[in-house]
């Protein structure tokens, strides 16, 4: 009958096997070989934790891809989501909506005021990419600024913008005009190698004249806009010392270039903060987000814009859009994850557990050779692996993994932790709800796995 109601149940029951085979033999799969993926089937999650179809359990580290972070499966947001499906699935994004009025209010409480206007995309990289579109636009000129150790999407314009090795598989891109330039990276400093105990001043300023003197050669008059995540993410949690975002700050004031904090990973209390910038008083001319936003439950990235930005737009057409900015299902989670974090206090907690996390962090380097440096800021954390303290070799070289960090992570997964390694780091991103108890659980595993590598200390791989 062409009413009848399809229950879901009633789909083809797979045992965990069929599930993988069928996976394995239909799927193209991302950021893989495709003769080398060997997937976990994932059955159910929840809070802190996920269960793969066989019963095993896993501590999810990485909040599954750095987004959950609320936890899985809070009801609350999926009953919105629910209530939203019942009541309207889907509208064009040129329509006015109630989730949509509902989810700018709610994204003013949370930024700084002049942060007023928001595009709504699909998830991270076109929110970028549109950032890149709207500050060309509003300033007349077409050069973005960014950074050798950031990463902003995998979409053509956003792996441009990437300054890692992963832009280099696409290249030559097909958006020009993007010059890079380097991290605020103190320990693996360009600038510093023969003076590492420069003081924090004199390293910020060396970083922010290295940016003005690119600035110059590159002719400011040429230069839209400046992007960086305002955390390094996946290539080191690298934090920026005091005095850096406003230096930068500063400089696009000087130059009236469009300043863009990428936000999508360090957004959302993932730093302890609702947005990272909140911590060095820095408002930028545009934010992107995406991943905490809707915490993964479902696609969702935006763009939060200046008023003048947005106004310069009042007569003249902005080209762009995609059939599923703001779906209503997506606009209905968000809203919802926001009204959670703030229930719950799970920006205030994130600070609070960041805390213990720093201090176990700096327990496991005192106890493993094999730690060249720990990184963290709230619940955003990272152990940098090497095979000597003194010359600062890593345990993997840059852009590519190794042996032992494989073997690393295959003992991780095996005692039941879901962790995320990136060349010769450990990243270490757990869901803001985690509790102290299940943060040492996670802790435990890891300092165990550290053995493998501490016993590669000095040994050429």
């Amino acid at each position: 009958m062409e009413n009848e109601f399809v229950d879901y149940d009633s789909f083809e029951d797979l045992s965990p096997e069929e599930i993988q085979n069928l996976c394995l033999q239909t799927n193209f799969w991302t950021w893989s070989a495709q003769a080398h993926v060997e997937p976990i089937v994932i059955g159910h999650a929840k809070g802190v934790y996920f269960w793969d179809l066989q019963g095993k359990k896993y501590l999810d580290l990485n909040s599954m891809v750095m987004c959950v972070n609320i936890g899985h499966e809070d009801e609350r947001v999926i009953q919105a989501m629910v209530k939203q499906v019942y009541d309207l699935p889907f509208s064009s994004p040129q329509m006015a909506s109630r989730p949509r009025a509902l989810l700018g209010k709610m994204l003013k409480t949370i930024l700084p005021e002049s942060l007023d206007h928001f595009l709504y995309t699909l998830g991270g990289a076109d929110a970028n990419e549109n950032a890149i579109k709207l500050a060309r636009a509003f300033t007349g000129k077409f050069k973005v600024l960014a950074r050798y150790r950031s990463y902003h999407g995998a979409t053509f314009g956003a792996v441009a913008m990437t300054g890692d090795p992963r832009r280099l598989a696409w290249e030559p891109s097909v958006m020009a005009g993007v010059v890079h330039f380097l991290d605020p990276y103190r320990y693996r400093s360009t600038f510093h190698k023969s003076n590492p105990e420069v003081s924090e001043q004199q390293f910020t300023e060396d970083y922010l004249n290295h940016l003005e003197e690119i600035i110059m050669y590159e002719g400011p008059q040429t230069i839209a806009a400046i992007i960086l995540e305002t955390v390094t993410g996946t290539n080191g949690v690298i934090i920026p010392p005091d005095g850096y975002l406003q230096g930068v700050r500063a400089l696009c004031d000087q130059y009236g270039i469009v300043m863009i904090c990428d936000e999508v990973m360090s957004g959302f209390g993932r730093t302890g903060e609702w947005f990272a910038f909140n911590h060095w008083n820095v408002t930028p001319d545009i934010v992107t987000m995406a991943k905490g936003l809707t915490s993964g439950y479902a696609p969702l990235g935006a763009v939060a814009m200046k008023k003048d930005i947005a106004q310069a737009f009042n007569e003249k057409i902005y080209q762009g859009g995609l059939t599923y900015n703001g779906h209503a299902v997506s606009l209905a989670a968000a809203y919802t994850v926001i009204k959670v974090m703030k229930q719950d206090r799970l920006v205030e907690k994130a600070r609070e557990t960041g805390k213990l996390m720093a201090s176990l962090l700096s327990d496991l380097k005192s106890k493993h050779p094999s730690i060249g440096d720990v990184r963290s800021i709230g619940l955003f954390g990272v152990i940098e692996l090497v095979k000597n303290r003194e010359t600062k070799e890593p345990m993997a070289q840059y852009g590519s993994s190794s042996k032992v960090m494989v073997d690393l992570r295959a003992f991780i997964l095996k005692h039941g932790v879901y962790i995320y390694t990136h060349w010769h780091t450990i990243l270490v991103i757990p869901p803001l709800i985690i509790s102290p108890e299940q943060l040492l659980e996670g802790f435990d595993v890891i300092d165990k796995a550290l053995e493998i590598t501490d016993a590669a200390v000095d040994v050429i791989l």
